[in-house]
């Protein structure tokens, strides 16, 4: 389907709206002013309608001009755009970088890797997506996300993975000081901990088997999207369970939560950072050498070293 809108005789409307005149779009475009005219009048003729007001000194669009040249600029925009992004990708950057989260930690440890990416002035979209328990490695492995942050070491699948241990987390039993078994004796046993609703973060996993910890089988539960609404449901005293220490420190120093020491005891998790090892995008290249040994995002974890 041929259309008579063209990105250069957008260009020309813009340059004319620019400078006022033909002659000055001329200059602008470096170009003969016939040539502008020419290009006005196909573009007039191949529309069925008048674009510009000639009866004044200055070229003024008239309402159906105004319009196109308007929604125009945004298809103007849009093919820059594409242009750098051709080049951009021509030399090895990415136009776009997508980075899985553990929900375990929170999104502004990767803050500070961001900023001084930006800083850099390479106009790469980085995208960050929260994931839960086996859906951070399912979201690398189907390539929903080009780098995963804080997978665990128990639900990885198969695959041609690059990874790099980052640390450990450990988790504490808490629960609301307004909850009952705030005030019971302990070890708490699992007969007293199945009388509460456990609260849960719900797996995002599409592919892989989906994974939980630390609930008992004839627990009831209440289940949130993420390991940020389980705090909030234990804070509230809706729900109890496990909790990582480092993202509770402050509730439990302020009283808002309280640990509770119970029979069988969790053990700490190893998270590591992972990304498919055949890419090797700049941008990709970049966040792993700089996010594998961040102290914005290891202060969340305890060191394995011996």
């Amino acid at each position: 389907m041929h259309t008579a809108i063209t990105i250069d005789a957008l260009r020309v409307l813009d340059a004319i709206d620019r400078k006022g005149t033909f002659a000055g779009a001329a200059s602008q475009l470096f170009r003969v002013p016939s040539a502008i005219s020419y290009t006005v009048q196909k573009l007039e003729e191949d529309l069925n309608v008048t674009l510009f007001d000639r009866s004044g000194h200055r070229a003024v669009l008239t309402p159906a001009g105004r319009y196109l040249l308007e929604e125009g600029r945004t298809l103007l925009e849009a093919a820059e755009n594409l242009a750098h992004s051709t080049r951009q990708v021509a030399q090895g950057w990415e136009t776009r970088l997508r980075i899985g989260l553990n929900s375990l930690l929170p999104a502004e440890c990767l803050f500070p890797a961001i900023k001084d990416f930006y800083n850099l002035g390479i106009p790469v979209d980085v995208q960050i997506t929260e994931e839960v328990f086996a859906g951070t490695w399912d979201a690398l492995q189907s390539r929903r996300v080009d780098l995963i942050v804080g997978a665990d070491d128990i639900s990885k699948p198969a695959g041609n993975f690059t990874s790099h241990i980052l640390g450990q987390m450990s988790f504490v039993f808490a629960v609301s000081p307004d909850h009952p078994l705030a005030d019971v004796d302990e070890p708490l046993s699992e007969e007293a901990i199945c009388r509460f609703p456990a609260a849960v973060a719900a797996d995002t996993s599409r592919s892989l088997p989906a994974g939980h910890a630390g609930i008992f089988h004839r627990q009831s539960t209440v289940t949130g999207a993420s390991i940020g609404h389980k705090i909030a449901m234990q804070q509230a005293g809706i729900g109890v369970g496990w909790l990582p220490r480092s993202r509770i420190k402050t509730l439990l120093a302020a009283g808002k939560l309280v640990e509770k020491q119970v029979q069988e005891p969790r053990q700490p998790v190893v998270l590591q950072a992972a990304r498919h090892a055949e890419d090797k995008g700049k941008a990709l290249m970049w966040f792993w050498q700089r996010l594998v040994d961040d102290p914005a995002i290891t202060n969340w974890l305890d060191d394995l070293s011996p």
